[in-house]
């Protein structure tokens, strides 16, 4: 057949309460990531990468500054009858928010009818990761399923607390959605591993829509995408599962391991740019093949400043964006956002800065993420004793991250 004719829909309406005090006035997706990026700008990526230029992105929650990222960020050409565009809860069914991401499509189906597509590609719009799109809807196509999913080969000992895919003998088309289970269904010739639902899914047009009909008459649905629909089209055998281990990147070597994380804790959110720091990281923000897209500010470049004994302006296996000015302190293992500055005698080590934090002279930030325009004043300790963090009301994370929310001012 000619080349179909795409929708992509990117469900960012998610709270993201895990991830507080980073989304006490942010959605989810809008967090920052990496120093330019917000989370969403990965999923967006992919799509626009891969030649999907008309996409609806469904928000809901504290949308505000995502909104207005999409929208100063996320133009295309009008003129070509391109766009992404966010899309609030519109309440065309009534005055009551989405019950779910599967009711968030359906009270939203005005998008579908207008575009009229042959497949429906939807993403969620919190995770990191590289992916070309088109190799998952060309397999959907050829196989003639009315739900693709795409599934990562994990350890079946991590499995429980994602999503499962149990895949029939073929290992294509999927025998049940299982939701955390317990003990985890191996893979046919790979029993020690399962495959865990990415919450990316290509639909034929006519079997999601008959499928979001159906879920919306059932009362006892909780009118989820992964916990409702894809078992429902599962029941009709009519879906089957992608594996993203088989997704070759222009500019990734075929042969590597694909990186792909759920950002929905605060320590997820953190080892994952920990991954970025490493020598040879785990994920390469440098791919220009395949660049990951976004509004980069208009700030001079990166400065580094004094050469004097201890105080010297240096950065060790760490990403510093433009804007940044480190002067005479020291950074080791850290992701700097634009508009950092770091004063004299100034330690940052195994830390996350979002934009125009303020680290004065001797102060210390260790094991930690500021949230924007954080103030630490001089000869302040962060993330050192986590003790302390806890009496100044910082959150801290299970693996000892100390969070410190945004415009926080933190004095001796």
């Amino acid at each position: 057949m000619a080349d179909p004719r795409i929708l992509g829909i990117v469900l960012a309406g998610g709270e993201g309460k895990r991830l507080a005090p980073l989304t006490a006035d942010r959605a989810k997706p809008a967090v920052p990531f990496a120093g330019l990026y917000r989370l969403i700008d990965f999923a967006l990526s992919n799509l626009v990468n891969a030649g999907v230029l008309r996409i609806a992105v469904l928000t809901q929650y504290k949308s505000h500054s995502l909104d207005r990222h999409i929208s100063m960020t996320w133009r295309l050409s009008n003129l070509l009858g391109n766009y992404v565009t966010p899309v609030p809860a519109q309440q065309r069914l009534g005055p009551r928010w989405y019950t779910g991401s599967a009711d968030a499509i359906f009270q939203s189906l005005n998008l579908i009818n207008d575009e009229r597509p042959d497949i429906v590609v939807v993403f969620g719009a919190d995770h990191v990761y590289r992916m070309d799109p088109e190799q998952m809807w060309r397999q959907h196509v050829d196989g003639g399923a009315g739900v693709t999913v795409a599934g990562i080969p994990v350890p079946r000992s991590e499995a429980t607390a994602f999503g499962v895919i149990q895949t029939a003998q073929d290992g294509i088309g999927i025998e049940a959605f299982l939701e955390k289970p317990a003990d985890p269904p191996g893979l046919p010739g790979r029993p020690d591993e399962t495959y865990a639902s990415m919450g990316n899914y290509v639909f034929s047009t006519e079997a999601l829509l008959d499928a979001l009909h159906t879920d919306a008459a059932n009362e006892d649905s909780k009118h989820d995408m992964g916990g409702d629909i894809v078992p429902l089209l599962v029941g009709q055998n009519a879906a089957q599962v992608y594996d993203f281990q088989s997704n070759e990147v222009p500019g990734e070597d075929p042969a590597g391991e694909r990186y792909w994380r759920d950002v929905g804790t605060i320590d997820s959110y953190f080892a994952a740019h920990m991954d970025l720091c490493a020598t040879v990281p785990a994920f390469n923000l440098y791919n220009n093949r395949w660049p990951i897209l976004t509004h980069i500010p208009s700030h001079p470049p990166a400065k580094f400043v004094h050469d004097d004994g201890e105080r010297v302006g240096r950065a060790i296996d760490s990403i510093v964006s433009n804007g940044v000015v480190v002067s005479g302190a020291s950074v080791r293992e850290s992701v700097l956002s634009p508009g950092v500055h770091l004063h004299s005698w100034a330690t940052v080590e195994r830390s996350v800065l979002m934009d125009g934090v303020d680290v004065a002279r001797e102060a210390v930030v260790r094991d930690a993420i500021l949230d924007k325009n954080v103030k630490v004043g001089p000869g302040v300790e962060i993330g050192v004793n986590k003790d302390d963090d806890r009496d100044r009301g910082f959150a801290v994370s299970d693996n000892g991250v100390t969070v410190v929310g945004k415009g926080v001012e933190v004095a001796k």
